[in-house]
């Protein structure tokens, strides 16, 4: 075995192994020399290469998304730790576990006008657990500091620091561990919730003629079968779900935004519930989040075992508990009441849906036509990684087959990193994946494609309309050269010479018989990853999309 000479090194290493983290994302450099020797020379870790920082901090939450468990990055000093920074926020808020372990100079050498320094300790402070500032010397406080970085990623979900001054020379190796290594066994926190701490909360429920389940971003798999039947069961319970959320039943509502907008303030307030029940992460639909605010609930609780946000401003109970283990103590105290809550919403969404066809039926080829085609030719059992901004916003208008794993970057929502996730997320699972993006949020994620560990049945397909075209249907557009240059970006690129470059196979649509015959080509070649870019005209799709809205009332 090849060990770098280096004890911190050796330490790290040593650490990582002995509680399992075994999946290392490195982005090449000198001063992180000794961390690439002992990673790459163990066979028990797996290792990529991804040049990009950014790019590769995002492919490891992609990974570390799909195995629930903290993926290494590794870095060297100076400006390549800063390009983490965008999936270190977005796994902080979308609670994945990463560890960024940066190589640094020693505390002499910073700020007196030496190369690729910068200020690196604490450098996440805002955005992650715990910042393990380690010294050049190994030491017991070292170690312990690593074992707690480690183990609080694990525990709380979430994104840590640890930063590694080494002193040169940097490629000296050794065939023998230098340093004895102190592991510290993590303690395992248990989760329970007795139905006498859920008493007083049940005879509320009880007594509730009107509540609401909403449902933000949720692992697939992760609510038990009997909790989402007893909560279809109860005519006084709606249950909204979002096309991240992964939770499916024919009664429950999956299309917020069709079912809501064209309310009138009547319906509204008739809409308005006595108990909020969420869980999961992010919710998308603005239009939810207006309506609860507006129309608080009396209660609102929130079920999650590490947060709370108060999204609406009406929270009155966190359940510091998974979901299951508040149902499974919940609901054998719940009681169904007579209430047409439930069937008055069951009603109006069934119109919509009635009236949403018609629509789709008459418009010509747009955005939201190509939502509707793309959405429902997703194979079966496939994994369907989408990016932010328009994406995921038409995505919600279209119902989707539930056995269809669904994944956003939706802690920050930005676009940045979009491409890179989806790309990591292939390559930690055996599915099929397939990508939906957006014009600007591929080419701003372009060096995602710079990854030689892309699965050859990982499928882009790619919306271009020329610009950001959620910028048409916000508020306060105008058809002006500063809403064109500053907001929208527009632009005539195309994907076709980075499909080329990186290897690629490229199709192109532009109408509803080349999209058919674009998917088809995509899903039936697996020889190369492929890429389907779809041209939609940029000026229709708002007015097409705004007058949906419209004809549903």
């Amino acid at each position: 075995m090849i060990y770098p000479k280096i004890p911190l090194a050796q330490s790290i290493i040593e650490i990582c192994l002995a509680k399992g983290i075994t999946t290392i994302i490195i982005s090449p450099g000198s001063r992180n020399a000794p961390l690439t020797i002992g990673f790459v020379g163990n066979p028990a870790f797996t290792c990529y290469s991804i040049a990009d920082e950014r790019a590769a901090a995002f492919f490891a939450m992609g990974i570390a998304q799909q195995t629930k468990q903290p993926a290494v990055l590794v870095c060297t000093s100076g400006s390549a730790l800063l390009n983490y920074y965008p999936a270190i926020a977005e796994a902080f808020y979308s609670q994945i576990p990463l560890i960024v372990i940066s190589a640094d100079r020693p505390q002499s050498k910073i700020d007196i006008g030496d190369g690729q320094t910068i200020r690196q300790e604490n450098v996440f402070a805002n955005h992650s657990l715990y910042s393990a500032n380690l010294n050049e010397m190994v030491s017991v406080e070292n170690d312990t500091k690593i074992n707690e970085a480690i183990d609080i990623s694990i525990a709380r979900k979430g994104p840590v620091h640890v930063n590694a001054p080494f002193e040169e020379p940097l490629y000296e190796t050794v065939s023998e561990l230098s340093v004895p290594v102190t592991v510290i066994a993590s303690a395992k926190e248990s989760q329970a919730l007795s139905q006498d701490d859920v008493v007083p909360y049940a005879t509320i429920w009880n007594r509730a003629t009107k509540k609401l389940v909403l449902v933000g971003v949720n692992e697939p798999g992760g609510i038990s079968d009997s909790t989402i039947e007893a909560l279809a069961a109860d005519g006084s319970v709606v249950v909204l779900t979002e096309t991240t959320s992964n939770v499916h039943h024919p009664t429950f509502i999956n299309t917020i935004d069709t079912l809501i907008t064209p309310f009138t303030n009547e319906e509204f307030e008739d809409f308005r519930p006595e108990i909020l029940v969420t869980f999961g992460g992010m919710i998308v639909s603005k239009r939810i989040k207006a309506f609860l605010r507006k129309y608080k609930p009396k209660h609102h609780w929130h079920i999650d075992s590490l947060r709370a946000y108060d999204t609406f401003n009406a929270l009155t109970k966190h359940f510091e508990v998974e979901p299951n283990v508040f149902f499974d103590a919940f609901l054998p105290l719940a009681k169904s009441i007579e209430s047409d809550y439930f069937k008055k919403l069951d009603l109006i969404n069934k119109s919509r849906e009635l009236k949403s066809k018609i629509y789709l039926d008459k418009i010509p080829f747009s955005d939201f036509k190509f939502f509707e085609k793309v959405i429902p030719s997703l194979p079966k059992n496939s994994q369907l990684q989408i990016s932010n901004s328009s994406a995921i916003r038409y995505a919600q208008l279209i119902a989707i087959d539930p056995s269809i794993e669904v994944y956003c970057n939706r802690g920050t929502s930005g676009i940045d990193g979009s491409t890179s996730t989806a790309i990591g997320a292939a390559v930690a699972n055996e599915k099929q994946t397939v990508f939906i993006t957006g014009d600007i949020g591929f080419l701003y994620d372009s060096n995602a494609l710079w990854n030689n560990y892309i699965p050859k049945n990982f499928k882009i397909i790619l919306i271009n309309n020329g610009g950001g075209g959620i910028f048409r249907i916000l508020p306060g557009h105008k058809e002006t050269p500063v809403f064109n240059t500053f907001f929208e970006t527009s632009h005539c690129l195309t994907a076709e010479y980075l499909a080329k470059m990186y290897g690629f196979e490229y199709t192109i649509a532009s109408d509803e018989v080349s999209l058919s015959n674009g998917l088809a080509t995509l899903y039936g070649q697996n020889e190369r990853p492929g890429i389907l870019e779809v041209f939609t005209p940029t000026l229709e799709n708002d007015a097409i999309l705004l007058q949906f809205f419209k004809e549903l009332i």
